[in-house]
């Protein structure tokens, strides 16, 4: 089975009021999941790597432990930095963000093939749009 996670985070001021969104597909395109969460005030980063986590968090709900190692998924966002940390071409230097590297790769590793790819913000706009909710309704 194959999935496909888009996932945005964002913070006002940087750090400020920041939220996380993702949307999960399955291989036909169809919404699976999706999450939106207010994340206080944390930065942007901090927030996107949140949104992956929450969209693998939802994903491990979904999937059976059985058929977990079998799941192909690939996440698509926006954010260069934490796609070029996750395939290790960037070192995490910040204590913050190593953590939460350390909670995505958790996560993420329960599933058998993880691939993390750039996208522009136009191909990211539903998780765009569920992280600014996230951050207008602060919930």
């Amino acid at each position: 089975m194959k999935f496909t996670i888009h996932a945005d985070g964002g913070a006002r001021g940087n750090p400020g009021p920041a939220g996380a969104g993702a949307v999960v597909r399955d291989e036909f395109g169809s919404t699976v999941a999706s999450v939106s969460k207010f994340l206080g005030h944390q930065t942007n980063n901090f927030a996107e790597y949140e949104a992956v986590i929450l969209a693998f968090e939802e994903l491990l709900k979904l999937v059976p432990s059985a058929e977990r190692e079998l799941a192909d998924v690939t996440v698509k966002m926006d954010s260069e930095l934490v796609v070029k940390q996750m395939k290790k071409e960037y070192k995490v230097r910040h204590p913050v963000l190593k953590e939460q590297q350390a909670r995505l790769a958790q996560v993420a590793g329960a599933f058998g093939t993880v691939a993390f790819t750039h996208v522009f913000r136009e191909e990211n706009s539903d998780a765009d749009a569920l992280a600014n909710e996230a951050m207008d309704n602060k919930f």
